[in-house]
């Protein structure tokens, strides 16, 4: 794999701007065929807006990501490059609230699976059971696709979704996957995640939770791999002058945010509204667990907590994540933690004041999934230059597996045009 072809015949190098999951996704699938990569990246550690943080004597991840069993294209990256299994924890979909709501998909034939799950919730009235039946049923019918896009809140209006289902089912989906406010999402992103979890094959609707810190769930194995197979990953290599680069190589992915490509490239930049991820980090005595390694808070910012200690050893570190915009962006950190504390208190009586807290702020963490997102193509107006990154997938909301499936496009762009 590092033996390269000399002469006329050779691949010609390509540079990838960007370690994080889009552009070593590109960067594998390059290598995989001999193509000579170089990877430039601006910051210590690959993964981009997924990755180790060190702060105040804390190594953290910047964020907590949940992964689902319909991410084929990041888990197949993730073997190629010799990630473990025991990287995640996976299980079957299942969301339990502290105030007892319960909805857990059956591993049967689909539909079967989720239809029974949903009659099966705990905490819903039978209409509402029954409703949500029919919902899928009819989505299922539409092949979950609508003429015209709407948000996701008219959506669930329209189905009659919008009781306690909405608020402890679809809401949440929504504003995990897209992270965006359902009153401002997509529909139609929204009915795309569905599809591929909730009505597809039972294993498709499983969570897949990391165990490891995000960059050493793919980027960084990645790199590593990358190396032994003759290519270049430079870290703390900003490219700042795209011009110089391209003099260097005749095929260039910028696999960074689209913020970012405007620094670059500013003729190449589309404007996008974003939305953050609010990380807050509270370590408790390690005696304190939860009592499923991810749980909801229905009533407050708070939207799910994450027991580390159950999914990557750090005993008694929970993680409290706010995604999309809310009053909690008017908070100052300090605020921000005592009030995720004592949302976590009032869910779990008995739990003690936190050893210390963090809150990690990644305030432009996606685009907004909204209607009329623009899609910008793989190929740009500048020979030789592709985009790669979770903001590109043409119906998926920004994800992990969105950023993955990017990069191997303009990684199989490359290769086409040099065909």
């Amino acid at each position: 794999m590092g033996h390269r072809l000399a002469g006329p015949d050779a691949p010609r190098p390509v540079a990838i701007v960007g370690a994080g999951y889009a552009g070593m996704a590109a960067a594998v699938t390059l290598a995989q065929r001999g193509v000579p990569v170089t990877v430039f990246e601006s910051g210590p550690v690959p993964g981009g807006r997924a990755r180790r943080v060190s702060t105040q004597g804390h190594t953290l991840d910047n964020g907590q990501h949940i992964l689902v069993g319909a991410y084929t294209t990041l888990f197949a990256l993730m073997h190629a490059v010799g990630v473990p299994a025991n990287a995640v924890m996976r299980v079957p979909l299942e969301l339990q609230y502290a105030d007892g709501f319960k909805f857990r998909a059956f591993y049967l034939p689909a539909p079967l699976g989720l239809l029974a799950g949903l009659l099966a919730t705990r905490g819903l009235p039978w209409r509402e059971r029954l409703g949500a039946v029919r919902f899928m049923r009819a989505l299922r019918r539409q092949q979950f696709q609508l003429e015209r896009d709407c948000s996701v809140s008219d959506l669930l209006r329209r189905y009659a979704q919008d009781g306690r289902i909405g608020h402890y089912l679809w809401r949440p989906l929504c504003v995990s996957a897209l992270n965006t406010p359902p009153a401002r999402a997509s529909a139609r992103v929204f009915l795309a995640v569905l599809r591929d979890t909730l009505g597809g094959e039972a294993e498709a609707s499983d969570l897949v939770l990391p165990c490891v810190d995000l960059s050493k769930l793919f980027p960084e194995p990645a790199a590593d791999w990358l190396r032994h197979n003759g290519a270049d990953v430079r870290c703390e290599a900003p490219v700042r002058d795209l011009g110089a680069l391209r003099a260097q190589f005749e095929r260039v992915i910028l696999a960074v945010g689209p913020h970012q490509v405007k620094a670059v490239a500013p003729e190449l930049a589309i404007e996008f509204e974003y939305q953050p991820i609010y990380t807050c980090y509270l370590q408790y005595d390690t005696r304190t667990r939860l009592p499923f390694p991810m749980l909801g808070l229905a009533h407050g910012l708070v939207q799910w907590v994450f027991d580390r200690g159950r999914l990557t050893g750090e005993k008694g570190l929970f993680a409290a994540v706010i995604s999309a915009q809310g009053d909690h962006q008017q908070m100052t950190q300090e605020e921000l933690a005592a009030t995720c504390h004592r949302e976590i208190a009032a869910a779990l009586p008995g739990v003690p004041a936190p050893q210390w807290t963090r809150v990690i702020a990644e305030k432009r963490a996606t685009i907004a999934a909204s209607e009329s997102l623009p899609r910008p193509a793989v190929e740009t107006a500048l020979p030789g230059v592709f985009l790669a990154g979770d903001y590109m997938d043409p119906e998926y909301p920004p994800t992990l597996e969105a950023a993955a499936r990017s990069g191997v496009r303009a990684a199989q762009r490359v290769l086409a045009l040099s065909a």
